[in-house]
This record gives C-alpha cells, sequence and structure tokens, in this order.
C-alpha cells in the first residue's frame, strides 16, 4: 500500500514539473508533418467522405455509417472513427482537412503518448528519441494526413497502453478494465487489426504486475469479456436489426458486421482468400503485368501529358520491377513478397524500416543477462511488451495475403519505443563495458546506415546520390570512429554519439516530408518521392508526380477523347483489400471479374461491359476548376448531367443508381442527394436482386441507371434487367464533351430510366 501511494504521489509531482523544452520542438515537427496543407486535399478519400456527408443528415445514417444519405448501403468500416469525423464536420463544417483533422490530431497525440510512456521507466533522453523517431516514421504522417482510420487506431491502442501501464504500477483492477475497454473501441475503429497488441498485453500484465496468479487469471479474464463485449456492441445491435430497418452492410457477403469483422476485415487479410457468393480464391504475388498497372496512375499536367508514349511508360516499369540488387520484390501493390525478409523489401522498408537494424541491437542490448525465471526490472518488463508487440505485428505482414503499405503505422509504436529505450541503453554499455555489449552501439549504426543506402538505392534518379553516398559514408566512419575510441569519455565522444543519431534520422525525416513536397494520396497513403502516387515504390517517369496517383476516372457523362487502351485494373478508392475487389482474384497478376461475370481472366467495370478489364484509377480530371490538391478523387461532377438529373427528378428518393461507389461518391459529396451504389462499394456486394429492384421502382424511388464500361460484379442479372427493361437516354441530353477529361469509362457510360406501373 504504501509503495502504491508513493508511485502516485511521484507521479503527481512528476506532473506539475515544467514542460520539457526538447520536446517542443518534437511535438512541433509532428504538427508540421501532420498538419501542414492538409487544407489543400479537398474532400481526401471520397468514399469515406461521401459517408461523413451522408452522415450529416440524419442519425440513422450516422449510427450505421451509411456511405449515401439514403442509407442504401455503409461503408466497409465499423463507425467510431467516422462518427468522430462527422463531428468535426459538423463543428468545422464540411471540408476536406475537417475530415482529416481527427487523424492529424491522433498522428501528433501519438507522438506524446510514445514520450510519456518512455520517459517514465527509459528516462527523459530515451522519451525524447522515441518521439522524435515516431514523428519522423515515414508511414506515420503520411497515413496521419488522410481521413483514413489507421493513426487513430494506433492513437487508441496507445491510450490502452497508458492505462495498462498504470494499472500494472497502481495495481488497480480498473485500470486494467479500461484499457481493455479501450482495445474493444477500436476493434469498432477497424476490427480485428485491433487485436494485434493483445498478446503485449496478455504477456506484460502477466509478468509485470505483483499479485497472485488467481487474481491475475481473474482480472485478465474479466477484462477479456469486458474487451469482446465492447467490440461487438455495435456489432450485435446491427446484426440483430431487421435488414429492411437499416442500410446493407457494406463489403460483407451475407449483409452482417460480424462477417465482415471475421471474413473480409480479418482472417482474410492473413490468408489472401476473399469470398463471393460462396466461392473463395486466393490472390498471387503481383506479377510484372500487375506492377505496370499501378504506372498509370501516374497524372499528367497538361494535355500533352496525357500523350506521353507508351516507350516510356514500359520503361518506367521496366524501373519499377527492379530491386535493389536485381528481381522482383514489388509485390502486390509494392508491399513485397511474403517472407523473413518481406519487411526489408522496397515498397515495405522506406514505409517503416529505417531504423529496424538498430532496433535488433537495442532488443539485444536490453535483454542482455535477462533470465527466463527473472526477477526482472521495469526496463525489462517494458521492454517485452513492446517486443510482444513488435513480434506478432512484423510476422503478420510478413506473411499475410494482402494488404495496404499505410497499415504499416501498426510497427511505429515499438519501433520508435526501441529506438529510444535502445539509444539509451547502448549509449551506456559503450560508455561502461568493455566486453561485446560495448559494440551494439557502432555494430546497431552501421548495420542501419547501411539499410538506409539500400532502401534508398532505387531513388537515384529522384534523391540525387549525394544523399545515399553521405548516409553511407557518414554511418561508416562515425561508426569506425566510434568503435576506435570506445570508453573515452570526452565531449567530443559525445557529439559523435549524437551526430550518429542525427545521420540515421536524416532521410526518415526526408521521407517524413514527402507527402507535403511531393502531394499525397488520401486513398492508398504511403511516403516517399513518388507519395502522390499511393504506391511507395521507386519513382517514375510519368511527369507532374506531385499529382494524385489515381488518375483518369471521369465523373459519369464527361467523355474524354484520349482514352487509353493500356489502362489497368486500380484499386477504387479507400480499398483495404488489398489489391482485389472483394470476391476478386488474380490469375497470373491479373484481376480477375467478380462472381457472376463472364469476362474471363479480365476485371470488369462496374456497369457491364466487359471493356478489355480497363479500370480507370480515380475521379481525377484535368480541369482547372479540379477541386483535389493533394490526393484522393477529384469530386468534379459532370454538372449537364446533374442539371438533367435534378430537372427531371419527379419525386424519387434516388438521383440515380449505378453500380458502385466510385461514380456514386463524387456526386454524393456534391450534393448531398442519395444516390444508389447498388453493388455497394467495388459493385460486388450481393445486395440488390431484381424483385426487389422492381419493388423499389414501383415505389417511385429510383428511375435513373448510370452504368459505365465497369463490371457488373455479383450483380448481373439486376444489370440484365436494367438494360432489357430501360429506355436509353440520348447522350446529347446530358453528357459533357469537356475537353479537359483524361482517360476513364466516360464515353462507355451510358444513362437509362425506367418507370414501372
Amino acid at each position: 500500500m504504501k509503495h502504491m501511494n508513493s508511485e502516485v504521489k511521484e507521479e503527481r509531482t512528476s506532473n506539475k514539473k515544467r514542460i520539457d523544452l526538447f520536446l517542443v520542438p518534437i511535438v512541433l515537427i509532428a504538427a508540421f508533418l501532420n498538419l501542414f496543407k492538409i487544407w489543400t486535399d479537398e474532400y481526401a478519400n471520397a468514399y469515406y467522405t461521401a459517408a461523413v456527408k451522408s452522415m450529416l443528415q440524419s442519425f440513422h445514417n450516422f449510427f450505421y455509417a451509411s456511405f449515401d444519405p439514403g442509407g442504401y448501403v455503409t461503408i466497409d468500416k465499423p463507425p467510431v472513427v467516422f462518427w468522430i469525423q462527422t463531428i468535426s464536420a459538423k463543428i468545422f463544417g464540411f471540408h476536406g482537412w475537417s475530415v482529416i483533422l481527427p487523424q492529424a490530431l491522433a498522428g501528433i497525440g501519438s507522438v506524446l503518448l510514445l514520450y510519456v510512456l518512455i520517459k517514465r521507466t527509459f528516462g527523459v533522453w530515451a522519451g525524447r528519441f522515441a518521439a522524435l523517431a515516431m514523428a519522423l516514421t515515414p508511414i506515420v504522417p503520411a497515413v496521419s494526413r488522410t481521413n483514413n482510420i489507421d493513426s487513430m487506431l494506433v492513437f487508441t491502442l496507445l491510450l490502452a497502453t497508458w492505462m495498462l501501464f498504470r494499472a500494472v504500477r497502481t495495481v488497480k483492477f480498473g485500470w486494467v478494465l479500461a484499457a481493455f475497454a479501450m482495445i474493444g473501441v477500436a476493434f469498432n475503429m477497424k476490427m480485428l487489426q485491433a487485436y494485434m497488441v493483445l498478446p503485449a498485453f496478455y504477456v506484460f500484465y502477466v509478468v509485470a504486475t505483483k499479485i497472485t496468479w488467481k487474481k491475475k487469471i481473474a482480472f485478465l479474464t474479466t477484462a477479456t469479456a469486458l474487451m469482446l463485449a465492447v467490440s461487438v456492441s455495435w456489432a450485435v445491435v446491427v446484426d440483430s436489426t431487421s435488414a429492411d430497418k437499416r442500410p446493407y452492410m457494406g463489403s460483407s457477403q451475407t449483409n452482417s458486421v460480424l462477417e465482415l469483422a471475421f471474413g473480409y476485415n480479418g482472417i482474410n487479410r492473413l490468408t489472401g482468400n476473399t469470398s463471393v457468393t460462396g466461392s473463395s480464391h486466393k490472390q498471387p504475388a503481383q506479377t510484372e503485368q500487375q506492377t505496370a498497372s499501378s504506372e498509370t496512375k501516374q497524372n499528367s499536367n497538361s494535355s500533352a501529358d496525357s500523350s506521353q508514349s507508351s516507350n516510356q511508360r514500359k520503361s518506367s516499369f521496366s524501373q519499377k520491377m527492379q530491386a535493389p540488387g536485381g528481381g522482383n520484390q514489388n509485390g502486390m501493390f509494392n508491399t513485397g513478397n511474403p517472407g523473413p525478409f518481406r519487411l526489408f523489401q522496397k515498397g515495405l522498408s522506406d514505409q517503416i524500416s529505417w531504423l529496424l537494424p538498430f532496433v535488433i541491437f537495442s532488443i539485444v542490448g536490453l535483454f542482455a543477462g535477462v533470465k527466463f525465471k527473472g526477477p526482472y526490472t521495469a526496463k525489462q518488463k517494458e521492454s517485452l511488451f513492446w517486443l510482444a508487440w513488435l513480434l506478432p505485428v512484423a510476422v503478420f505482414f510478413s506473411i499475410a495475403g494482402f494488404f495496404h503499405q499505410y497499415y504499416l503505422i501498426m510497427l511505429a509504436p515499438p519501433i520508435a519505443a526501441f529506438a529510444g529505450a535502445g539509444a539509451v541503453a547502448l549509449w551506456s554499455m559503450y560508455k561502461q563495458h568493455n566486453d561485446w555489449k560495448s559494440w551494439l552501439l557502432p555494430g546497431g549504426i552501421l548495420t542501419t546506415a547501411a539499410l538506409q543506402v539500400y532502401i534508398m538505392s532505387p531513388y537515384v534518379s529522384s534523391i540525387g546520390v549525394a544523399p545515399i553516398a553521405g548516409v553511407g559514408a557518414l554511418g561508416v566512419i562515425l561508426a569506425l570512429v566510434l568503435a576506435i575510441r570506445k570508453q573515452r569519455k570526452n565531449s567530443l565522444t559525445n557529439y559523435l554519439g549524437a551526430a550518429a543519431m542525427v545521420v540515421l534520422l536524416a532521410m526518415p525525416a526526408y521521407w517524413a516530408m514527402t507527402p507535403i513536397i511531393y502531394g499525397g494520396n488520401s486513398m492508398l497513403p504511403s511516403a516517399g518521392p513518388d507519395s502522390s502516387s499511393g504506391m511507395g515504390g521507386p519513382p517514375s517517369t510519368a511527369t507532374n508526380s506531385k499529382q494524385s496517383g489515381f488518375n483518369g476516372m471521369q465523373p459519369p457523362g464527361i467523355s474524354s477523347g484520349n482514352s487509353s487502351s493500356n489502362n489497368q485494373m486500380q484499386p477504387p478508392s479507400g480499398s483495404s483489400n488489398g489489391g482485389q475487389m472483394p470476391g476478386g482474384s488474380s490469375n497470373n497478376g491479373q484481376m480477375q471479374p467478380p462472381s457472376g461475370s463472364s469476362n474471363s481472366g479480365q476485371m470488369q467495370m462496374p456497369g457491364g461491359s466487359s471493356n478489355n478489364s480497363q479500370m480507370p484509377n480515380s475521379f481525377s480530371s484535368k480541369s482547372s476548376s479540379s477541386k483535389r490538391k493533394s490526393g484522393g478523387m477529384n469530386v468534379e461532377v459532370n454538372q449537364k448531367l446533374l442539371n438533367y438529373l435534378t430537372k427531371n427528378n419527379t419525386g424519387e428518393k434516388y438521383l440515380f443508381a449505378t453500380t458502385d461507389s466510385t461514380s456514386a461518391a463524387p456526386y454524393i459529396i456534391k450534393t448531398g442527394k442519395p444516390v444508389m451504389a447498388m453493388g455497394g462499394f467495388s459493385g460486388s456486394d450481393p445486395i440488390l436482386t431484381v424483385s426487389k429492384l422492381k419493388a423499389m421502382i414501383k415505389k417511385g424511388e429510383v428511375k435513373y441507371f448510370y452504368l459505365s464500361g465497369m463490371g457488373k460484379g455479383g450483380q448481373s442479372d439486376v444489370i440484365t434487367w436494367i438494360k432489357e427493361n430501360s429506355k436509353e437516354i440520348p447522350s446529347s441530353k446530358w453528357q459533357s464533351t469537356s475537353s479537359s477529361a483524361q482517360q476513364g469509362p466516360s464515353g462507355n457510360g451510358t444513362l437509362y430510366e425506367i418507370t414501372l406501373k
């Protein structure tokens, strides 16, 4: 009891101390990286932004996280983060920056939380360095500058960690419950991804808490039950609500939140399998053809840009296929090929792995001399926590079937924690020991500098030789000098150690700034000189790299005079489906059509026509009136189509219906009116049947259907029925001939009208 009281008093005394002045510039750096120019991203990830627009209109839409104002289908994630974004938009107005702001603040908050967590046990300098490493981890600001979920997820898990550490210090059961309940809240942000930290929570509580085993088991069992209850609370409410009284659960195949959680957003991400209408397919590694498809994401800045030769594009594809030293390491969406060294492959290494060798040396130093049976020091216990966070997550990303680069933010806290704690520990060993431990610091510096040279080598054409050679040379020199000057306790040695840390953080700092320098991509955020492409790989030769990588998708009805026949399949906005549409599989690296499609081996576009599997990348028109400044979709609408639909609306609930969210999102954002994405996010959700559609038309809920040159997904019967029972509207009445249009489905789209009596 006396120990507990002393801990509390010590914490209160610590809280009354002055602000750490060294922390101020670190927080300012984090604020700059996370906040600067977010106001230029007009509508961020349009898939999620459209949902916020819809959620602002009614509590029904708000509670269910409806994608459209009509409450037809939800987005593909649980609602907590989008509740926060909607509240932000309600307070500050509906803007791109207002839906990004919560994530940006969460990114800054994570830096502060990590400082607090590390400082208490490992010392103030360890806390400072950990906070700085977190702020400068490139994928952290890249994600935090978007309205994707992951930044808020990591902040929530770090808050749960703070609660757990407090539970161990104070030996209070209430804090244990709070920590696990917070993981339950995180589950309602991104489902099973939140549970990645559970091994760390269980191991740490068992090892660090000084209570009987009986109490440990009872406390953890109760806390786990509470976590599960919080986790499924929203799902149980939704799944127990009659399907006709709520939106369809987007990206599920059975209209179930729990199926979405444990399938599409759960186990399938590990296995690489997705299921549609009872069939399951495994996604193989990416081939050259699919990697080449990512090149179509590069925007052009003028009509001359759009006429770039196919030879130039092919040359760029070839460059992107070569990893340092040769070989294909891009993998699906530049996530590398599964294996023990996946995190060191390009596409992932430059997002998260800059300090990994130093972290490995730090782990060795922090656990040096530890005996399995203990006793353990406070530093060793907390090191065990961060190791139990790092290893399972690293293993997952090393073997997972599909994910996006920005998911790697889950590795940022333990890497930063070990970088901070390890820097102090290795420095102490370097100064105080003359055995093998004294070699850990120069060894960590040397190997980390070598990895950073490897990471940067594919980017010579973008960043030049100087920074690569500089990091390599300085890393080698500083490591050698430190090795020579071992145990010399003078100011020069101190300066050399500080200089080494600066060298190791220099290029991660530059990489963290690339979304500001080159432009970001709100759909698939990544860092690097091609950050605007959302692919995080070596830069291509396409012009105007500052533009969003997802280009070419036109608003319905805007015709294009130079559509490319070389367009390849790209991910739809906001997709977390690792490069697959729900239910899609890949064959020899080519995207496959959803179930029910006859377009063998090629991905169809929503609307029913195969169109050589050419799917455009996003709504990125090059009109001077374009609103997209830094990433995501362009939300320019075809005003002529909008005028026609508005004028001829006779009280229908939906302005029009289309096959997927890509065509619907910009019209929802611009008008706030219901637009039906018949097949949900990607067009493959089995939401609509012919009989249900007939009933909706008879009720006067919808009469206009825009079908582009995109695939049917699981809606083959519905699309066929629409075409057979509708009147085609002449394109002259609604189709724009805007010369600003780039590549896209525009010219292939058809507007239909159906009225049933």
